[in-house]
C-alpha cells in the first residue's frame, strides 16, 4: 500500500494511471501484469491496487475527490514523513476507521457463513477481500466434498452401486435411452455391479464393479 499512497502525494491523481505506473516501477512482466482474476473482469494486479486504495481511505491516509480519483490527507503525509518501510493491515490497525471497518468486515462474512467460521488461513493481514472469499470458497467445496464422501462411506453397498451407475449416465455413458443403466445389487453376479447399454438396442454394454470408498 506505500507506493499507492507514495504516489497520491503528488496531488490529486486518478486510481487508473496508478495501475500502470506501478506496474513499470515494480518491474513486472507481462504475465504478472495481465493475470485475470477468475472473474475474468479484471487482472489480480489492477484488483490489489484498487483495494490498497479502498484500505487507504478506510485508515483515513487519503480521501476520494471525484469517481476514479483521490489525493493525500494531512495524517498520510504526516505517515509519509515517517518513512515507514512498509504499509500493510497490520500497520493500519493503529487507526480506529480501519479497525472498525475490518471488524465490520468480519462480522458480515461470519453472518454469511455462521456455520463455517473464518479460519487463519483466510484472514491473511495481507489478503484483499477478494482473494479471502475465493479461498472461503474453496474451503466450503472441500467441506462439501469431504461431507458428501462420509455420506457415500456410510450408506449400503447397493446405494454405492446405484451412485456409480447414475454418475457414469450423467457423464454421457448409455446415450438418451431413459433405461440405459442400472445396478445389479445381488449376490451370483459374478462380481458385476452394475451394467450400462452404449446403444437403444442394448446390443453394446459396459459392465461396472463398483468398489467402495475406503
Amino acid at each position: 500500500m506505500l507506493p499507492v499512497l507514495s504516489a497520491a502525494s503528488g496531488g490529486e491523481i486518478r486510481i487508473g494511471d496508478i495501475v500502470g505506473r506501478l506496474a513499470e516501477q515494480l518491474g513486472l512482466t507481462t504475465d504478472e501484469r495481465t493475470e485475470l482474476l477468475p472473474s475474468g473482469k479484471q487482472t489480480i494486479f489492477a484488483n490489489r491496487v484498487h483495494w490498497a486504495k479502498t484500505y487507504l481511505g478506510k485508515a483515513g491516509l487519503i480521501e476520494i475527490t471525484k469517481r476514479g480519483y483521490f489525493k493525500i490527507t494531512t495524517r498520510g503525509e504526516q505517515i509519509l514523513s515517517q518513512r515507514p518501510g512498509y504499509i500493510g493491515n497490520t500497520f493500519l490497525n493503529q487507526f480506529e476507521e480501519f479497525r472498525q471497518f475490518k471488524e465490520k468486515s468480519s462480522r458480515t462474512l461470519s453472518e454469511a457463513e455462521p456455520e463455517r467460521p473464518v479460519t487463519a488461513a483466510i484472514s491473511s493481514a495481507t489478503a484483499t477481500p477478494d482473494e479471502i472469499m475465493r479461498t472461503a470458497y474453496r474451503q466450503i467445496q472441500a467441506s462439501l466434498a469431504q461431507e458428501l464422501l462420509d455420506r457415500v462411506r456410510a450408506a449400503p453397498p447397493d446405494f454405492f452401486e446405484r451412485l456409480i451407475v447414475d454418475l457414469l449416465l450423467s457423464m454421457g455413458f448409455g446415450g438418451s435411452a431413459a433405461d440405459a443403466g442400472r445396478a445389479l445389487g445381488r449376490s451370483g453376479d459374478d462380481g458385476v455391479d452394475g451394467v450400462i447399454a452404449q446403444d437403444a438396442l442394448g446390443l453394446d454394454r459396459v459392465y461396472i464393479q463398483a468398489k467402495s470408498p475406503l
